[in-house]
């Protein structure tokens, strides 16, 4: 069989390869963007917050659940603080959905079911479904297929550091405006939060294997406390759980292959949040794609360079925090209010040099 020819091959239609089969197709390049879930978007994998700059993409997506003003942090000592922190809360997977029906209306073909096989640096290897491995010749290859990317293992990129997850959907017992986050030595590597979702919660945590290995006593605990608060209710309506990288961002050009978004590392290695970096990159991704393959030989690595020069810094000083943290998880000093504050975004100490 001849291989398939396009202009761009996007693997993974998640925010980074939605974005960005939405952005090369609408410069008008035929585009083919892949991913191996039976349905776009599910299973919701993420705490389903975003911040106010995302607004006219959450807008676009009709995935608006419910607004958020501040954040509620919980010190290791019982001591809270409360900052404004305004942002939205979607549906995730409306989110996701949406994003891959505007770059349909672009023009992009979306496949589901299909996987992507194998790279040898000219023609890609896929298989949708249960049907035979194809071939596809794209000039251009995005790899947007997330923090366990076959994309980048292809071009040669060792495994990111990442940390697991753990979330329970459970019932909310009455309007709830802020998000809640939980700093303490039973989360290593990590924080518990609760994210409100209208009627429901985002209850979960996050946490480094290497310190904790079972996130289910952890959850369970602090689902028990919130109940206890009055704040939720018993039942579990939902579970689910994923991979967050936090090794910050790697090399993301590597000859006609560009990576974007968790596949790029760009995640915050602190609070975990991907997907503003993600809607980003991708549609930088796609622009880049056009202008490379129009005749603009640096635009890949200008690409690399504004997705560096937006996101580095920030990325640098997590990483940076993360490792001053991993000398003192299942310590004595992990129970310090002080050492966490240094930790969390909502402290001044933690932007401190």
């Amino acid at each position: 069989m001849s291989p398939l020819a396009t202009d761009v091959l996007v693997i993974g239609a998640g925010p980074a390869g939605a974005a960005a089969a939405r952005a090369a197709a609408g410069r008008g390049l035929t585009v083919i963007c892949v991913d191996r879930r039976a349905e776009i978007g599910v299973p919701v994998q993420c705490a389903e917050f975003v911040p106010m700059p995302l607004l006219r993409t959450v807008h676009e997506t009709d995935s608006r659940v419910q607004d958020v003003e501040g954040m509620l942090t919980v010190l290791p000592s019982g001591l809270q603080h409360h900052s404004v922190f305004p942002g939205m809360m979607i549906d995730r997977a409306r989110f996701d959905q949406g994003l891959a029906e505007l770059a349909q209306a672009a023009g992009a073909q979306v496949k589901i079911r299909c996987q992507f096989l194998a790279w040898d640096g000219e023609v890609a290897r896929l298989r949708c479904g249960t049907d035979e491995a194809f071939i596809v010749r794209p000039r251009l290859l995005i790899g947007a297929d997330g923090p366990h990317s076959r994309v980048a293992k292809a071009v040669g990129l060792p495994h990111q550091q990442v940390v697991y997850t753990r979330q329970y959907t459970v019932p909310l017992l009455r309007p709830y405006a802020d998000t809640d986050i939980f700093l303490s030595d039973a989360f290593p590597g990590g924080y518990g939060w609760l994210f409100p979702r209208g009627p429901v919660a985002n209850l979960g945590l996050g946490a480094d294997r290497r310190f904790e290995d079972n996130l289910k006593l952890p959850l369970e605990q602090l689902h028990q406390q919130m109940v206890e608060r009055g704040i939720v209710g018993e039942s579990v309506l939902g579970r689910t759980g994923g991979a967050i990288p936090v090794g910050g961002i790697r090399r993301m050009v590597h000859g006609n292959v560009v990576l974007a978004g968790d596949a790029a590392g760009l995640t915050h290695p602190i609070t975990g949040a991907g997907i503003p970096a993600a809607v980003i990159s991708g549609a930088g991704a796609g622009l880049a794609a056009a202008d490379y393959l129009a005749g603009d030989e640096d635009a890949l690595e200008s690409y690399a360079e504004d997705m560096q020069d937006q996101f580095g810094p920030a990325l640098a000083r997590a990483v940076q925090r993360r490792k001053s943290l991993e000398a003192v998880w299942r310590q004595p000093a992990a129970q310090e209010d002080r050492v966490m504050r240094s930790s969390w975004i909502a402290f001044d100490e933690y932007f401190a040099a």
